[in-house]
């Protein structure tokens, strides 16, 4: 199994190869350079894994929630590649994502939350599956930070929209990727859409 993971949906440009369970990864802090250093750490990470693009079986990528720009740099450099190589893409939660990073740390429940700016944060419940992946409980939602305060205690929070300030990772991307692989859950690149879960996703102040 050889999986290409794009997260971008936060200030962060993170990338990873996935081959046969063997994660390479580069994970940065990039606030508004994701798009110029996206492609280059691709070429590095492919040359590190020793395969070519046309070597892939998908390529998965961050589908959000998370900034309208990062989102859509992921699911374009996706769209893009998948495109060139003929290769099915893997939409996966960004929430979900953020999550693994707790639940591989050993917290049994999850909730993510990312900041979304204008007083309001995204947020979803997660739990693990039998090998340890994040798997959602309930909807994803944007709401205010007050509504992340019922589920305090049982639930830890992680992400930048909590106190850790934890961002999602490409490497996680890949793991869950590998799931929705193997169950079948890929999308044509055409058929590749993002998930804001806001409607207004820019205000133009004139």
């Amino acid at each position: 199994m050889k999986i290409l993971a794009i997260e971008t949906a936060t200030e962060a440009l993170s990338v990873a190869v996935m081959v046969d369970g063997t994660l390479h990864s580069h994970h940065e802090v990039a606030p508004r350079r994701q798009g110029e250093l996206l492609l280059p750490a691709v070429d590095r990470l492919l040359s590190e894994a020793g395969i070519a693009l046309g070597d892939l079986h998908a390529i998965a990528f961050g589908r959000g929630p998370g900034a309208f720009t990062g989102v859509r740099i992921a699911i374009s450099a996706a769209q893009g590649l998948g495109l060139g190589v003929n290769l099915p893409l893997i939409p996966v939660s960004t929430l979900a994502a953020l999550a693994q990073g707790a639940l591989d740390a050993g917290h049994p429940h999850v909730l993510a939350a990312i900041d979304a700016r204008m007083g309001e944060v995204y947020a979803g419940r997660f739990t693990a599956d039998a090998e340890g992946l994040a798997v959602a409980d309930g909807e994803e939602w944007l709401g205010a930070p007050q509504t992340l305060d019922p589920f305090r205690g049982e639930w830890v929070l992680t992400g930048t929209g909590g106190e850790d300030g934890a961002l999602p990772t490409a490497a996680a991307v890949a793991r869950i990727s590998g799931r929705e692989l193997l169950a079948g859950r890929t999308v044509p690149v055409a058929r590749a859409t993002p998930v804001y879960l806001r409607n207004k996703v820019a205000v133009t102040k004139l």
